[in-house]
């Protein structure tokens, strides 16, 4: 998993709690899954334009600590040598739909529902393992023994699906194996995939130790040939016994190489094929497209050295002190090696190209509902409101030429069967409508802030200290300096006078109104070291009340600013309502409403700069309301009608305390993109009046230490998608339930806010063997998670991929599980055969 991965409702059901939706919700007669959001990017060609031979090496994080895919600690590493040498019965397609392995798979299909469900499996008769013996019902029954939770000597990570099995038998010969179910599992497809051999899952001793470093048999394109932990290197070579299409490569070798060391892992050709982040990806595509050795660079290094700068170190190279000099020059040699490291790394790096799709994974905001503001739903979904989704994405996604679509479901993503966008049942987002939600959970603007400041003690967090100590302009120590050390703590939304916040420079009357106020305690205290003269006095007063004007001036400027861009998004959303309307509704009642709502709009631009607030947040929210009742929202996204909305941007207090939530983020450079997004999120939120303090924390402590123990308010963490989700996704969103030692037991829900009737859909459609109505009830769920607002997709993460341009059928995948047996270099002269495939 990474960190950087895994409604509407009436005013009358708000104050019951009764989450009621619209009959359609969740459960359209069309196909809502569309199309993969971006296709596969794997320089596609035929078989027969792929040289026979060779040698890929393939970067991992790290080698793998297991060969079990069904323990704990198995990784990326695990599954990629599982899929290239045991057997899958389904693989996932470019939709990420699973889809029956001919190698493996003759058949498999439901043959009895009553009284117990029973699925054939009829095998390849040619599949056998890589000792001769064939593939057939002892593997299957083996694996269910180990599996299925009854013999707690086996350690395993997972048995969902393998408990409901009561037993396993051999049909009309060992290549028939039927499987009898103790009840109906709608995810069946998801079982023995990978297939280990019975020699592996025979005893808890070669399941639990004997597994983790060598397989006793495979059966693959390829087996695995040997694993040299001192190198690196894991080898797996073509499987001679292999009666499926041959390997192109003679060997694929997966090789260890850290995220820092990639890139100089590429530009020594170390690598063929390698997983790269963005600034990576950037790097590849200038050295494509640069021309080195050509006067400045243009990045780099020495991209900062500009004439001013490079004529001032000549200056002090050559000057009277020595010891200047001498630091100046030991700085210049410094950069003058990094730049030629640059540079030899830059023409490497012109070997390679950028391939990229849409990883199977999104990016989501966690609230932590377990305690403090965020246990109540109604702060959850004004935080929710408050986020602009599309921006998130499009920051993110549209720098790298990608789809930048915010991603509407927890449980699929677009092209999957179980997709729909749900977030309708939350509604869609509104400053307005997010701060109304916070007054009704009685957070107000301007109330009465206990001061315990002086009470607070450092809050120590693994990687970082965040320190809640008073600053000394708080503490009236009149200093003014800034002293204090950079502790990775920042308090978004705190009425800190930073620069910036009025759109305009402030630094000018901040200074004013500070030497002002000194001038004054002065003057109180009778300091006779700092007394002035009369005319003194009169100056700094006519200079303080000169400030104070300007800083009017500003803030003034600023809300006209914030009226208009407010003025002109509400219009762009009645606009975009009238069109939406225009299409689904015909009649002269239908125009007369848009019309009106058109004139609302107008209406609204007009009296934008001098209205207080509050009949716009009303309007708006009324507006916001019809159209997620449209979408099929969940009425516990809106506060009650007639709640006013607090003026934005107003910090918020309740019983003496400010809403102020922790945001723990990683702090490794990896992270820089998700810190990024965290800072616009907690714009965002400071524009209800919501304040975040950030701390950053190590990246090997951000999730055990931080994200499972429920150590955060607000966190960005990944979740990939899966193609079974009412099996695989019902421990991520079941609700929390108090455990034998009176903890409490919250699965994989690290948000820690669930339901019962969530549970009650995801064990529905888990049990009902009728596809479309399982995939309608996974929905349903999903429509419910959305309501609740622990956690807000984002977007799908990118996948990026450093590529040889003659390396064919591997890149960027996408959903589907790659080929094995068809990736390979071109024939010289050959090119791939056309555009990524986009299914």
């Amino acid at each position: 998993m990474s960190h950087d991965r895994v409604g509407v409702r009436s005013v009358v059901f708000l104050a019951t709690g009764v989450l009621v939706l619209p009959a359609l919700a969740g459960c359209s007669s069309h196909d809502e899954a569309g199309k993969p959001a971006a296709g596969q990017d794997i320089a596609p060609a035929a078989r027969g334009m792929v040289a026979d031979g060779g040698t890929m090496n393939w970067a991992l994080d790290a080698l793998p600590e297991t060969l079990n895919t069904f323990q704990s600690d198995a990784d990326a590493g695990t599954s990629r040598i599982a899929g290239a040498v045991l057997p899958s019965l389904f693989r996932l397609d470019a939709q990420g739909r699973p889809q029956r392995n001919a190698d493996f798979l003759e058949s498999a299909e439901v043959v009895e529902r009553e009284p117990r469900q029973v699925v054939l499996y009829k095998l390849n008769q040619q599949a056998v393992w890589s000792d001769g013996r064939e593939i057939g019902a002892d593997d299957f029954a083996a694996q269910w023994r180990a599996l299925s939770g009854k013999d707690t000597a086996y350690w395993t990570a997972r048995n969902a699906g393998y408990d409901r099995i009561e037993k396993i038998e051999r049909g009309a010969n060992n290549l028939e194996v039927r499987v009898t179910f103790n009840k109906p599992y709608a995810d069946w497809r998801s079982l023995f995939s990978p297939l280990y051999p019975k020699q592996v899952m025979g005893s808890p001793d070669s399941f639990n130790d004997g597994a983790r470093r060598r397989l006793k048999a495979t059966a693959g394109p390829f087996a695995l040939t040997e694993i040299d932990r001192k190198a690196g290197e894991v080898t797996l070579g073509r499987n001679p016994r292999w009666w499926g299409r041959p390997a192109k490569l003679d060997k694929l070798v997966l090789r260890e190489v850290s995220r820092n060391e990639r890139a100089e892992a590429l530009a020594k050709g170390k690598v063929d094929l390698a997983e790269i982040d963005s600034a990576e990806a950037g790097r590849i595509s200038l050295a494509a497209g640069g021309k080195a050795g050509e006067g400045a660079p243009a990045h780099g290094p020495g991209a900062q050295l500009t004439p001013a700068k490079a004529l001032r170190s000549w200056a002090i190279v050559n000057g009277s002190d020595e010891e200047a000099a001498q630091a100046e020059y030991e700085a210049r040699e410094k950069t003058r090696r990094a730049v030629k490291r640059y540079a030899t790394e830059q023409a490497g790096l012109s070997g390679y190209v950028v391939r990229k799709s849409l990883e199977p994974a999104y990016t989501q905001l966690a609230l932590n509902g377990s305690a403090g503001p965020l246990a109540d739903d109604r702060v959850r979904r004004a935080v929710a409101r408050a986020l602009d989704r599309e921006e998130l994405a499009e920051a993110v996604l549209k720098p790298l030429g990608l789809p930048a679509e915010p991603v509407g479901s927890h449980l699929a993503l677009a092209g999957q069967e179980a997709y729909a966008d749900n977030s309708g049942a939350l509604g869609e987002q509104d400053t307005a409508e997010a701060r109304a939600l916070l007054a009704d959970a009685g957070w107000v603007p301007g109330g009465p802030v206990k001061n315990e400041l002086k009470d607070k003690k450092k809050t120590k967090t693994a990687g970082g200290e965040s320190s809640a100590e008073p600053t000394d302009a708080e503490s009236g120590s009149g200093s003014g300096s800034e002293s204090e050390s950079d502790d990775g703590t920042y308090i978004v939304g705190e009425e800190d006078g930073k620069p910036g916040d009025s759109g305009a420079s402030v630094f000018a009357p901040a200074a004013a109104h500070q030497k002002a106020a000194l001038t004054r305690q002065a003057d109180i205290l009778r300091l006779p070291a700092e007394a002035e003269t009369e005319q003194q006095k009169k100056a700094e007063r006519k200079a303080a009340q000169k400030a104070e004007k300007a800083e009017k001036a500003d803030k003034k400027r600023s809300a006209k600013r914030a009226a208009k861009k407010a003025a002109e998004r509400a219009e762009k959303r009645a606009e975009k309502q009238r069109e939406h309307s225009s299409e689904s509704r015909s009649g002269h009642r239908s125009e007369n409403r848009l019309e009106n709502r058109f004139e609302n709009s107008r209406s609204e631009k007009k009296d934008a700069a001098d209205r207080t607030g509050q009949q716009a947040d009303r309007q708006s929210a009324v507006r916001s309301h019809s159209r997620d009742q449209a979408k099929g929202g969940a009425p516990g996204a809106y506060a009650p009608k007639g709640t006013p909305a607090p003026a934005a941007g107003a910090p918020l207090a309740k019983d003496g305390k400010p809403l102020t939530l922790r945001f723990v983020l990683p702090s490794g450079d990896g992270s820089e993109p998700l810190r990024a997004v965290a800072d616009r999120i907690s714009r965002m939120l400071e524009k209800i009046g919501v304040r975040t303090e950030t701390a950053k924390v190590s990246d090997s402590s951000y999730f055990k230490d931080h994200i499972a123990s429920g150590q955060y308010d607000l966190a960005l963490y990944s979740w990939p998608a899966s193609a079974f989700p009412a099996t695989d996704a019902r421990p991520i969103y079941a609700k929390p339930v108090p455990a034998a030692d009176g903890s409490l037991n919250v699965e994989q829900n690290y948000t820690r806010v669930g339901t019962d009737h969530i549970d009650q859909l995801f064990d529905q459609a888990i049990s009902e063997l009728d596809e479309e109505t399982s995939r309608s009830l996974v929905k349903k769920a999903d429509a419910r998670i959305w309501a609740e607002a622990g956690s807000i997709p984002l977007y799908q993460r990118p996948q990026l991929t450093a590529a040889r341009p003659n390396l064919a059928n591997a890149g960027s995948f996408g959903f589907q599980a790659p080929n094995y047996e068809d990736i390979g270099f071109l024939k010289p002269g050959a090119k791939p055969s056309g555009a990524p495939s986009a299914k």
